[in-house]
Formats: structure tokens, sequence, C-alpha cells
């Protein structure tokens, strides 16, 4: 139930909806001072959420850093599914996560890691037959990666399912702890805390940065469309995040 909800309450906290809700609003109204405020309310709204400056300024101070990594190998890297999905064909393909899957199998094949869990089932709402990390391994088979060393769970659906499941079969191929835990830098805030509430000991590793990564330019000041679908993703993160402080 949590899950289904979840899904259908994302709609209403993106900031394209209340944007688009005080605009609705303007048109729907009648008395002159509320259509004024509708009206400006949604303008404000829309420059906020369309400003790269503030995103890259809040991404900044969200986002996690890399740590510096030990010398020895880790037992396993977990890398969270999100980076690839199913086309109209019911073929897999990439998305532009796919960072996770480069940086997880960069840390494989330097010997940073000895193993590597891909996490990832189905997260849509009417899941199919497409299993995210089934499809993944495939990929990782054709560079050439050993099967002894791939390590699947492809039920999840989320990121509390990640933890968890990840947890249960780490265990049960006795891979031992720290892991270090691959995601994109929007979702390392929410996904670390998640596991390490599952009592297991991860070592951030964040990639993917979309935002907040790059020198300071002009036309940071210019409002843009990217960023009010960017502030849809960190929405989503620092509510999700908030809420999983009083789990």
């Amino acid at each position: 139930m949590f899950f289904v909800l979840s899904k259908l309450l994302l709609l209403f906290i993106l900031p394209f909806t209340w944007i688009a809700a005080c605009l609705i609003a303007t048109l729907i109204v009648r008395k002159p001072h509320l259509k004024r405020r509708f009206f400006i309310s949604g303008m404000v709204l829309l420059l906020i959420f369309s400003s790269p400056f503030l995103l890259n300024q809040f991404a900044k101070r969200w986002d996690i850093q890399q740590v510096p990594l030990r010398s020895g190998p880790y037992s396993c890297v977990i890398v969270l599914g999100g980076f690839s999905g199913e086309d109209a064909n019911g073929q897999g393909v990439f998305n532009p996560c796919a960072d996770r899957f480069i940086q997880a199998l960069k840390l494989l094949t330097t010997g940073k890691a000895s193993h590597i869990l891909v996490s990832g089932g189905n997260g849509n709402l009417l899941a199919g037959d497409f299993r995210e990390s089934d499809w993944v391994k495939g990929q990782l088979e054709q560079f050439k990666v050993p099967d002894s060393l791939i390590v699947i769970e492809n039920q999840s659906r989320n990121t509390l399912e990640n933890a968890a499941f990840s947890k249960t079969i780490l265990a049960q191929k006795h891979l031992q702890p720290p892991y270090l835990l691959v995601t994109s830098a929007f979702h390392m805030r929410r996904a670390r805390d998640i596991f390490q509430k599952q009592k297991m000991d991860v070592v951030p590793y964040p990639c993917n940065y979309m935002a907040g990564n790059g020198k300071f330019m002009i036309t940071d000041l210019i409002p843009d469309a990217g960023p009010l679908m960017m502030w849809g993703i960190y929405t989503k993160e620092v509510i999700g995040h908030t809420v999983n402080q009083f789990k």
C-alpha cells in the first residue's frame, strides 16, 4: 500500500504541479484580487524553479560528495537500479542515470570491489515482466565480467526494498561489510540513510552528478526549463528523506 501511495502522491509534490495549479486557478477564479495573487504566485514559483543558479546552489548542499576509499578491495559494490528500463518493444535500455552502471563496473574491474550486486526489480506502478537487474547482468556479461562475481537482487521496487533485500542476499553470500554503495548523487543522501537504518555498513560512492558540480556561468542566471525537471527529482528526494527520518 505504501508503494502505491508513494507513486500516486508523487504528482502532487512536483513544482510543475504547483505552478500549473496557480495558473489554472488564475483562469477559474472570478475575484480580481485572487486572480492576481494566483498569477503572481505562479510566476514567482516559475522563476524560482527554472533558475539554474538556485538549483546548483541547492545541489551543492544536498548532494553527497565522494569519500576516500581504503587501499584494499571491498567485498562488494552495491549499485542501485533506476539507470535502465524497458523500451516500447520490451527491450532493456540505459537511461540518463547510466553513470551508476559505469562507476560500479569501474570499481569492479579496477579491483576496488571483488563482487557486484545489482539491486533493482521493476519500480513501475503497473509492473510487467521486465526485471532491471536481470537485464543488467546480461550487460555485465558482455563486458566479460565472470558470472561468479555478479550478484543480482531482482525483486525490489524502491530504495527501502533495495536495502532490505540486499542485506539478506549479502548475508547468504557471506560477503562481509563494509560495502561500496553506488547511486546518483541526488539520491545518495536518502539511500545512505535507508541502508544505515537496515544496519548495513556502506561507503557512499555517489555519481551521475546532474547539478551543482560545475563552475558558475553567467547563463546560470537565465531561466531554463531544465531546472524545472531537476527540481521535481530533488523535491521527491527531500520529502522521501524527511519521511524516512520518522520511520
